[in-house]
């Protein structure tokens, strides 16, 4: 607990450690980041390439061209060009829309960047009426973006606060008992920004806004499951136990091996995304990982001394006293078991029809979002680029960045010239060994022509002998980025599926009951995509979806999603100890877990439906399918198909562990007497939702 407090000082520093440049999303290895780096690395630094749009509906003026050409000069002469001058005019064919597409040079970092573009847009405010004038081009978007990720973190922090708030006010039903796993929670959040801040110092992590974001849910989701758990558990306890501290004690011996094996489970997850190859999502992966730790240790310590400390009054003005017992009434779980249990075959079946129907969406799925519709309200990059793709659709404003050795340079931009789909070819800036071309496709940027061109580009200038030719620019690095998204499923979804069920396994003695588990959030998973499909576009109007958006998904789903599953088939298994057949034990494990678990996935569904309120269509898209997956299984998934399937299996489930084997005692609970240590009739069980 100590540790967490004295960790908090450093959480504020964290937001100056993320990092938001093209390379720290990008595949480690592709052409298109090695292109970027080394282009940091020529005189001059990187370039920020703009693209000034000067536009009138109704046909540019003399006047409009005189007044474009004297401001574009204005920019040339405040700042280092690559041109080293005013760039030309290019007109459109319609005699609407002029472009002067132009790199300014020698700013290294992002903050220099963001107040370039800032400045080139001010000096361009004063124009004549009616004419439009915007900034675009691969330097507007990145200092669009930089504006954009610089109000997340503080938009998204009040309003998971403010819905795991509201939804823990309506759940404990108490003035006060909400607001402590609040703090805590608050806390752990806290704590997190520290200790990944000290990776960062410590191991040169890479932070992005996106990870940062994602932890901030993790956290916020995650921790409010476990304090849902433990104070469910707590209160139960209070009833049997005179002093708080052997209450607590009580408690904690009882969950505590369900939140740590889901704490596992979710760590173990999100760190086999170190297994891939893209710097966003390897990088997420131990970001990611640390806010669930550390909302794990506040919950085991922090919380659990707070409601020590408070003692029973912390509940009111539903004090659980001791020695009493909780108003008896047939719950909701307990009426949904029973219902899978008289017809198993049936509700597994068309439950599994309707997680198969729902899948059929992913036919409908838009194809991969687009730089320019990366942004749920376009700002003015965007609105510069789509109107450069209107006025100009025979070729392209956006070049392609080419890199070779220098004295092979010759030959490689003799091969850039002679590719199809290829406009022209120019050489750029040259230095440590490198000369940068410009190219230029004559298909419009991120289009499927492009894309050929720029496959056909990096298959000829392989043959440039010595010239170590790369293609890079942002229509590569999308291109570059689809690719390895899809080379990273085939590795790391495995590896996810495999860690999950060996702890699965582990805590289960089974493998059969993992493999039920494992099964079933692939299942929610495939549907929550198929829902996507179903809303993205015809709902959202959203373009496309991130590459990552598959795999990333199935991470969250399949390690969030089993912790409900272990809360359940921990407590079947606790049942089946006792001596019940699986049965009763499917039957009581459903009725007293139902509440906690539906409490949770309400919660985790919730926080991550925050981040639909970011101007981010990737995380938008994010919290759309991880929110409908959480709640698919834990209102439809976990209550009736596993439930379902653990009774048609019977004592097969916990194969090949001694539970298979061993048959129900005669005084078990389903030989019609209760089972040693069970709760009496109309009692709920430890675990269960509060009365």
């Amino acid at each position: 607990m100590l540790a967490l407090l004295a960790a908090v000082p450093f959480a504020g520093r964290l937001g100056d450690a993320k990092r938001d440049t093209a390379v720290d999303y990008l595949p480690a290895s592709a052409d298109s980041t090695q292109v970027a780096k080394v282009q940091a690395a020529l005189p001059g630094g990187d370039t920020t390439d703009l693209v000034l749009v000067y536009r009138r509906d109704g046909g540019l003026t003399a006047a409009d061209r005189e007044a474009a050409d004297a401001q574009v000069a204005r920019v040339a002469g405040r700042h280092d060009t690559v041109q080293g001058g005013p760039p030309r005019a290019i007109p459109s064919r319609d005699g609407t829309t002029v472009m002067y597409p132009m790199a300014l040079t020698g700013l290294k970092d992002e903050k220099p960047r963001a107040d370039a573009v800032k400045d080139v847009r001010a000096t361009l405010a004063d124009h004549p009426e009616g004419l439009s004038v915007r900034v675009g081009g691969d330097g507007a978007l990145g200092a669009d973006s930089q504006e954009v990720f610089a109000s997340t973190d503080s938009t998204l922090m009040l309003a998971t606060v403010g819905v795991v708030a509201l939804l823990l006010i309506l759940t404990y039903r108490s003035p006060f008992l909400w607001l402590v796993p609040l703090a805590v929670v608050g806390v752990a959040a806290l704590a997190a920004m520290a200790v990944v801040y000290g990776l960062v110092q410590g191991f040169d992590l890479v932070v992005t806004s996106m990870s940062s974001s994602i932890m901030t849910v993790l956290v916020f989701g995650a921790g409010t499951d476990y304090a849902l758990l433990l104070v469910s558990r707590y209160r139960e306890e209070l009833r049997r136990h005179r002093l708080p501290y052997d209450a607590m004690r009580a408690a904690l011996r009882g969950c505590g091996p369900a939140v740590l094996a889901s704490c596992g489970t979710v760590a173990a997850g999100l760190l086999c995304l170190l297994a891939a190859d893209l710097n966003s999502s390897s990088g997420l992966g131990p970001v990611g990982a640390v806010g669930v730790v550390c909302a794990l240790a506040a919950m085991l310590t922090l919380l659990p001394a707070v409601l020590v400390l408070l003692g029973r009054r912390v509940f009111w003005p539903l004090i659980p006293a001791y020695g009493s017992e909780p108003r008896a009434r047939r719950g909701l779980f307990a009426a949904m078991g029973s219902s899978a249990g008289r017809r198993p075959g049936t509700v597994l079946l068309a439950g599994g029809a309707l997680l198969g129907a729902l899948a059929l969406g992913v036919l409908n799925l838009p194809g991969d979002l687009k730089q320019a519709d990366t942004f749920t309200e376009a700002p003015e990059s965007v609105t510069a680029m789509k109107t450069l793709s209107e006025a100009y659709p025979e070729r392209s404003s956006q070049p392609i960045s080419v890199l070779a050795h220098t004295d092979r340079a010759g030959q490689a931009l003799a091969r850039a010239r002679a590719t199809d789909g290829v406009e022209r070819a120019e050489r750029g800036r040259s230095g440590a060994g490198w000369t940068e071309i410009d190219v230029y496709a004559t298909a419009p940027p991120q289009s499927a022509g492009e894309e050929r061109t720029i496959r056909a580009l990096r298959a000829g200038l392989d043959r440039v002998a010595s010239a170590e030719a790369r293609v890079g620019g942002p229509s590569a690095q999308e291109l570059d980025l689809k690719d390895t998204n899809a080379r990273d499923r085939t590795l790391v979804i495995p590896l996810v599926l495999l860690a999950v069920l060996l702890i699965l396994a582990a805590l289960l003695r089974s493998l059969v009951a993992p493999l039920v588990l494992v099964v079933a959030v692939v299942a929610v998973w495939g549907a929550a995509m198929g829902l996507g499909g179903l809303f993205f576009e015809p709902v959202f109007g959203f373009a496309g979806i991130d590459p990552g958006l598959p795999l990333l998904s199935f991470v969250f789903l399949v390690a969030l999603g089993v912790d409900y599953g272990i809360f359940l088939m921990h407590r079947m298994r606790e049942e089946s100890l006792r001596g019940a057949d699986v049965s009763e034990a499917a039957i009581t494990a459903l009725r007293t877990t139902g509440g906690v678990i539906a409490s949770a996935g309400v919660v985790l569904a919730a926080t991550f439906a925050v981040l639909g309120s970011l101007p981010l269509v990737m995380l938008a898209e994010m919290g759309f399918v991880v929110a409908v997956g959480v709640l698919l299984d834990t209102f439809l998934v976990r209550t009736y198909l596993v439930t379902s399937a653990s009774l048609l299996l019977g004592r097969w489930v916990w194969w090949p562990g001694a539970l298979s084997r061993r048959p129900a005692a005669p005084d078990s609970p389903a030989s019609g007497a209760p089972a040693p240590g069970a709760p009496a009739p109309g009692a709920p069980a430890p675990g269960a939702p509060a009365q």
